[in-house]
């Protein structure tokens, strides 16, 4: 996968991607990922080492995906032999935080980076603003929240997410269609 071939969403977008209903038959948000200028925090934008081994590899349906975490100074890297699927959600802590737990009820501050099974390529990415995005576990895709809810504040997680508990008609956008599963990376920066 190269760099050329990536595709970045415009912020109102963003919000979309990550903002999800808990039901897939609406089409209401229940909260949106939004970025406080004057509070974000920064993720590193720098890539990771090319030798960086995987700290995941997940094997799907079809396809397999290798997920290496952040840094505190590379954004994480996300490889996949598309097109990639999975049956159901697959959290991987890669690295546990020591900070408070997160709850479905937390506003959080987060770095992520998504990337689309079906093709393998980023669909959005805090890492590529290098500022990090606040919400509420509770109000994002169902495979999103299970990859937050009860992890720990500096937490690096990685999880894949099969279309059911992500976009099962795709995004309005259609960026991410119909029976995609995405993957995140993602570091926990803070939780109230």
């Amino acid at each position: 996968m190269t760099r050329k071939a990536l595709m970045l969403l415009p912020a109102a977008a963003c919000a979309l991607l990550l903002a999800g209903c808990s039901s897939s038959d609406s089409d209401d948000t229940a909260a949106s990922a939004e970025t406080s200028p004057a509070a974000a925090a920064t993720c590193p934008t720098a890539e990771p080492a090319a030798d960086a081994q995987p700290e995941w590899t997940v094997q799907g349906t079809t396809g397999s995906v290798e997920v290496v975490g952040q840094t505190d100074t590379t954004a994480p890297r996300i490889t996949v032999q598309a097109p990639f699927a999975v049956d159901e959600t697959e959290v991987k802590t890669l690295q546990e935080g020591d900070g408070e737990t997160v709850t479905a009820d937390s506003m959080i501050s987060v770095c992520y980076m998504g990337v689309d099974g079906r093709n393998g390529e980023i669909f959005d990415s805090a890492y590529q603003r290098g500022e990090a995005a606040e919400f509420s576990p509770g109000g994002v895709i169902p495979g999103f929240s299970k990859a937050l809810v009860d992890q720990k504040v500096g937490s690096t997680v990685a999880v894949v997410i099969p279309s059911e508990d992500g976009y099962p008609q795709g995004t309005p956008d259609g960026s991410i269609q119909a029976g995609d599963t995405i993957v995140f990376a993602l570091k926990i920066l803070s939780a109230n």
